[in-house]
């Protein structure tokens, strides 16, 4: 055995894990989903790269979770990343002696969204003088855009005779359309005219490729050191304040499901406990003291 092989999982589990990047690509998963997947599964097989993949059973699964996960203070996303992976992974082994449907995810902490108020995201998208800056980061709040998806636009998915964005193979290998405020129109004209874009709406220092979504990031903080925020705002956070805000302005949550371009409503329901509406029009039996 040479030094370090205990890292790294047998020939077999290697070999299987090729073929199951073979299947979720042909089940039409995006290369990132992919990558985690498999990233999540090996430590899984090098943790019993001793045993053959079809020796491995249901007890392993949960002797892993104990010994490996919570020993290593690892988080519950993470372990329901690596229990996705375990069952999409046993899918496709044809000789196991694991039943998939005794496999459970831990329960998930309830973590309110974090949320910024409106006068917070005004300060943010007014910080930076920079048109382009000033765009990406007001896009991302004006469509409840994901990283990913405001990286991925074109010109051409900007409709400005319909007032709509429309976002093709976002996140479920999904399109949807969203919509544009006139205000936002505005800036994204005077913004193709001082930058002209290639390809995409929104390009690094080399014309025809897509901005770096680290760069994205780093604008983000730039704006929060500049307005004095001390939130640890992601770009996420100006997602989810559309999403908070259109429901404290009175916006049916089934719209705002569509428009998050989110499966279930469980998803969308978090926003109905980060809003402050319902919650405002509480009056205190204090006050009748």
């Amino acid at each position: 055995m040479t030094p370090y092989s205990h890292f790294f999982p047998s020939a077999e589990a290697k070999g299987q894990i090729e073929k199951f990047k073979q299947w979720l690509r042909s089940k039409r998963y995006s290369e990132s989903t992919i990558t985690t997947y498999s990233e999540a599964l090996k430590p899984f097989l090098v943790f019993y790269r001793q045993k053959t993949v079809a020796e491995i059973t249901n007890e392993d699964v949960i002797t892993y979770n104990n010994d490996y996960i919570l020993k290593n203070n690892l988080s519950t996303s993470y372990q329901n990343q690596i229990v996705n992976a375990i069952k999409l992974f046993f899918l496709t082994v044809r000789e196991t002696r694991i039943e998939i449907d005794k496999i459970h995810r831990s329960k998930r902490a309830k973590a309110l969204s974090n949320v910024l108020s409106k006068e917070e995201v005004k300060l943010i998208l007014n910080a930076h003088i920079n048109i382009k800056h000033k765009t990406m980061l007001s896009m991302i709040y004006n469509c409840g855009l994901r990283c990913g998806e405001l990286l991925a636009l074109q010109p051409v998915h900007i409709d400005s005779k319909r007032n709509i964005v429309l976002l093709k193979n976002s996140k479920g290998k999904k399109d949807r359309i969203v919509p544009l405020s006139p205000k936002i129109l505005e800036m994204l004209r005077e913004y193709y005219k001082a930058y002209k874009p290639m390809v995409y709406l929104f390009e690094g220092r080399n014309k025809g490729q897509a901005y770096d979504d680290r760069s994205l990031q780093q604008v983000l903080k730039q704006a929060l050191q500049k307005t004095g925020i001390t939130k640890p705002a992601t770009l996420h956070w100006l997602r989810h304040g559309y999403a908070t805000h259109l429901l404290e302005s009175g916006t049916d949550l089934r719209y705002i499901q569509e428009l998050l371009g989110h499966n279930s409503s469980k998803t969308t329901e978090i926003y109905t406990h980060v809003s402050t509406k319902s919650l405002q029009q509480i009056k205190s039996p204090f006050d009748d003291l």
